[in-house]
């Protein structure tokens, strides 16, 4: 019956309905054609968002559409500019760099890429990048939003799986300095191939000024960063204090925002926020129908059964969240699967740091890749395009981003280096 679930909701997408009512309907028809109370599904939905880590999802939406009309987006663009954008595919590989430095603020993806996209995008398409592959470009790129720490996946990770979530922290910076640097790679030659970003040196401010420009706007992941490393804070509260520190810096510092400013974010962030829970109440009840179905306990039985070697369960491992990364929201894939895995990846001597790193760089490719790739849609919103017209674009940097997955997976150093140097426990 599971199949039945799979069908529905991609019989809905075929059809342009969205992709919430699309799982929505999957999840009442299962139900029904399996003679369960319909009582499950406002009970599981709302298990769904019941989660307190999930208050940061809002609170950083909020954080970055405030840093988007305070001025800080902007100055984070210049200064990455400043930076990469003196060549040919410039502008397009600012966008990576303003993601990777905004995720260490934001700690979202959804946040970043309607901070980041809302001027970037219609600056790429201005410049003479398609609109599609400036969308797409952005979605990637937000990605970073859940690997740069903090990370709400990883906190999820180190509950359920009972690991350092410190540890994971630090963990994510490696795999995020190498997604970052393959992706800035991959748009250069792109660019040079396809003939972009010929006039992206116009607008480029020189370094200093860049960076005195923006000197604020860097010290926000410090304060933010901080308040988690030293312990002051939650990685939830850390979302309120980038509220706040946002409000301080674009109304006092760089005296753009304006009361009816914080107005008109306030009504984007409820919008925003309100479309993603959505999404994740409704995925919320698909994950739970498919673990109800031992959807999991099979798939982890097949695996200690045919693939006993570390190597071939990581790349079994690697197959299997692929796929299921497409269709289930990553914080519930990390909620269901992280209690079966990591135990069996313990029992392997796999460092569980390290397979906590692979789980949540492979299921964070699950929002670029549909049907629940929360990132399109969300890019899709602020480019003005419908889902279709990006997908095409999507497979190099899908395959860019598979690449780095497979780097991480098998040369733990990447991912440790930085864990065992900081904690030298662990060396």
């Amino acid at each position: 019956m599971p199949i039945l679930l799979l069908i529905v909701m991609c019989l809905g997408l075929a059809f342009s309905v969205s992709v919430a009512i699309s799982i929505g309907l999957a999840n009442i028809l299962y139900l029904y054609t399996t003679n369960s109370s319909l009582l499950i599904l406002p009970k599981e939905m709302y298990s769904a968002i019941d989660k307190f880590p999930l208050a940061a999802i809002p609170f950083f939406i909020l954080a970055g559409n405030i840093m988007e009309r305070g001025g800080i987006s902007l100055r984070l663009v210049n200064f990455a500019k400043s930076i990469v954008g003196g060549v040919q595919g410039g502008l397009a590989a600012t966008c990576v760099l303003t993601c990777m430095l905004f995720a260490a603020i934001s700690g979202s993806s959804i946040a970043t890429t309607f901070a980041i996209g809302a001027i970037l995008i219609p600056a790429l398409v201005r410049h003479g990048y398609p609109v599609n592959y400036a969308a797409a470009l952005q979605a990637t790129s937000a990605e970073l939003g859940v690997i740069i720490p903090p990370s709400i996946p990883m906190i999820l990770y180190g509950v359920t799986a009972q690991v350092s979530v410190g540890e994971l922290f630090i963990a994510g910076f490696g795999p995020g300095i190498l997604i970052s640097g393959a992706l800035i790679g991959y748009v250069l030659i792109t660019a040079r191939i396809r003939g972009y970003g010929k006039q992206d040196l116009d607008g480029r401010l020189s370094f200093f000024k860049a960076t005195w420009q923006a000197l604020p706007a860097l010290m926000l992941p410090v304060v933010i960063l901080g308040g988690i490393y030293s312990g002051a804070t939650t990685p939830t509260e850390a979302s309120i204090v980038a509220v706040f520190a946002a409000i301080v810096v674009g109304m006092f510092l760089y005296r753009e925002l304006r009361p009816r400013d914080l107005v008109v974010a306030l009504e984007k962030s409820v919008i925003s926020s309100a479309v993603v829970m959505f999404i994740i109440a409704n995925a919320g009840v698909f994950s739970y129908l498919i673990t109800r179905a031992n959807v999991p306990d099979h798939m982890a039985a097949w695996l200690i059964e045919n693939l006993s070697n570390p190597y071939m369960f990581l790349l079994g491992v690697n197959l299997a969240l692929f796929v299921i990364g497409m269709f289930i929201e990553t914080n519930s894939a990390v909620i269901v699967l992280s209690p079966i895995l990591a135990p069996i990846a313990i029992s392997l001597g796999i460092d569980p740091v390290h397979f906590g790193l692979v789980m949540v760089v492979n299921l964070a490719m699950g929002m670029i890749t549909p049907p629940f790739g929360v990132n399109l849609f969300a890019a899709c919103q602020v480019a003005g395009i419908s889902l279709d017209q990006i997908i095409t674009r999507l497979v190099g940097f899908v395959l860019v981003i598979c690449v780095c997955l497979l780097i991480i997976t098998y040369f733990p150093p990447i991912t440790l280096f930085l864990r065992d140097w900081v904690y030298p426990s662990h060396r």
